[in-house]
């Protein structure tokens, strides 16, 4: 019963600090960051375990997924260059950077824990990311390739961390089998995860009512992973082809009164583990913190701080040189992008080297490291790691989190709203489209004319508006809101007044959800 007490109250206190961190415009991981911190020297905090191996799969696999699922495979491959540039070069080289510093900090760590380090704390997070860049008018290109790299350098850093803490556990590296591994792990994760996008989706499609599509869902998630995990291959790669192919392929296929619930439970679920990676995370620091004398508090306090500059350094150094090489291209062969999109800046170079907030991969792949060998003997400094690694997305989240929205707007970064002037078309057609087939299908009746009259209005009125910065409202919304909002309170009054009863006030309340979803949300 104490154990289910902590849970109520703790997600309540996520709840709050969420609200909290959306009242003062700022990522909720970083007040979650900081619930953690101070959990961990609360008295009578429980402390709570949880078995390693089960952290990133509980942890990572929805997280991913649901980014993965929202992710434009069109836009990736617009910016393939500098996303594979920060997936691949970056993440090699604040692992490197880190290993270095690490064991020049704890010189009798073992390179493989340092470098295991270094993977841990080396991929940025794509919720406190896409959180704070999504609040300001940041230019699309820019956001896509936040959004890519936090999605796919997840992959390269748990590649290394694996191949290092096999390392460890098994006192050095097999270098003669590091190339077939990666090859192995990667060209077989994309097979697999793409082969399943294309099974599963028809599978879960068989479900119609939502809460069994939605247990569907999470179990062929974790399925999934744990799959790809047991024959040896990038849980997180595979999850990630997996998301987008399913998207592509089975996404159109669902119904709107399962999209609705589905998309909300899942945004509740990713917001519910970030919460929970921070607390537990947040309940290991006491015990460690207890267990140090002054010195080596003073010692591990050292470390995390240097490795946190580290990170935020190796970050910034190898952005700034990349986007002067590209500027440089550019100046001499002109730039000659797919389609309408910002041109590469140093403004923009200093917005993607800020943007390197750690987060609930960092916590996860910390927690997941084996406490002992295969010998009995304890992991070589994993107290030291898994405070460092805390330390890292602690000192990220607060430090570059709560000024990197005040630096975007300081940068004034601007484009053309490519979003939204694919809105504008995109909308266009498909009333267009939607008029020719009612025109084709029905006898021209009283329904058919007052259909095709709205419509007709709605691609007018696409065609000569001047495209504003609401690309997700369409014209007349606000007004339709406040009818239906009029409508609800009529029907309110009627059920109070014992005109109609609970059956009908219920079929009419369904009624004007839809309508009321169909106008969109009120922006607040």
């Amino acid at each position: 019963m104490e154990t289910f007490e902590w849970i109520i109250l703790l997600l309540l206190g996520a709840a709050l600090l969420a609200t909290l961190a959306r009242k003062l415009d700022a990522p909720y991981p970083t007040f979650l960051a900081i619930g953690g911190a101070c959990l961990a020297f609360l008295p009578q905090t429980p402390e709570w375990t949880l078995d390693p191996h089960l952290a990133l799969t509980l942890f990572v696999a929805p997280v991913l997924l649901d980014a993965a699922y929202d992710t434009s495979l069109r836009d990736l491959r617009d910016n393939w260059v500098p996303v594979a540039n920060l997936v691949v070069v970056a993440v090699g080289v604040t692992t490197v950077a880190v290993a270095l510093v690490a064991h020049w900090l704890v010189t009798d760590m073992p390179w493989a824990a340092a470098i295991a380090l270094g993977a841990i704390v080396a991929p940025p997070d794509a919720a406190a990311a896409t959180a704070i860049v999504r609040q300001v008018k940041l230019p699309h290109r820019l956001m896509k390739i936040l959004e890519g790299e936090s999605l796919l350098n997840d992959a390269s850093a748990l590649l290394i961390y694996r191949i290092a803490v096999v390392a460890v556990v098994s006192g050095g590296f097999a270098v003669g089998g590091i190339g077939p591994t990666f090859l192995f792990s990667v060209l077989g994760s994309v097979v697999v995860g793409v082969g399943f996008g294309w099974v599963f989706p028809r599978i879960v499609s068989v479900f119609e009512d939502a809460p069994t599509s939605l247990i569907i869902q999470f179990a062929t998630t974790f399925g999934v992973w744990i799959f790809a995990e047991y024959i040896g291959l990038s849980g997180i790669l595979t999850i990630v082809c997996y998301a987008m192919t399913v998207a592509r392929r089975g996404g159109t296929a669902m119904p709107a009164k399962l999209r609705i619930p589905v998309y909300a439970v899942w945004e509740t679920v990713v917001f519910v583990l970030n919460a929970f990676a921070f607390v537990l995370i947040g309940m290991q620091l006491r015990p460690i913190w207890e267990r140090l004398d002054m010195s080596l508090r003073y010692e591990y306090s050292i470390a995390a701080v240097a490795i946190l500059l580290t990170v935020i350094v190796a970050r910034f150094g190898w952005v700034m040189t990349y986007n002067t090489a590209v500027r440089l291209k550019i100046r001499r062969y002109g730039f000659h992008p797919p389609r309408p999109m910002a041109r590469p800046t140093v403004r923009g170079g200093l917005v993607i080297s800020w943007a390197g907030m750690r987060g609930i991969v960092t916590l996860a792949a910390a927690f997941a490291l084996p406490e002992h060998l295969s010998d009995g003997t304890p992991f070589p400094h994993r107290d030291l790691i898994l405070f460092t690694a805390f330390c890292v997305v602690f000192g990220t989240l607060v430090i570059q989190g709560l000024t990197l929205k005040p630096l975007i707007r300081w940068m004034n970064l601007r484009d053309g709203d490519p979003v939204g002037q694919e809105v504008k078309w995109a909308r266009t057609e498909a009333y267009r489209a939607a008029i020719a087939e009612i025109r084709d299908k029905s006898d021209n009746d009283m329904q058919a004319k007052l259909l095709c009259k709205e419509y007709g209005a709605v691609v007018d009125l696409a065609e000569t508006s001047p495209l504003h910065s609401n690309t997700g409202e369409l014209p007349g919304n606000a007004l339709r809101r406040r009818a239906i909002a009029a409508a609800r309170r009529k029907m309110n009054e009627l059920r109070l007044d014992g005109a109609i009863g609970d059956d009908a006030f219920h079929l009419l309340e369904e009624e004007f959800d839809w309508a009321e979803l169909s106008a969109g949300a009120a922006r607040v």
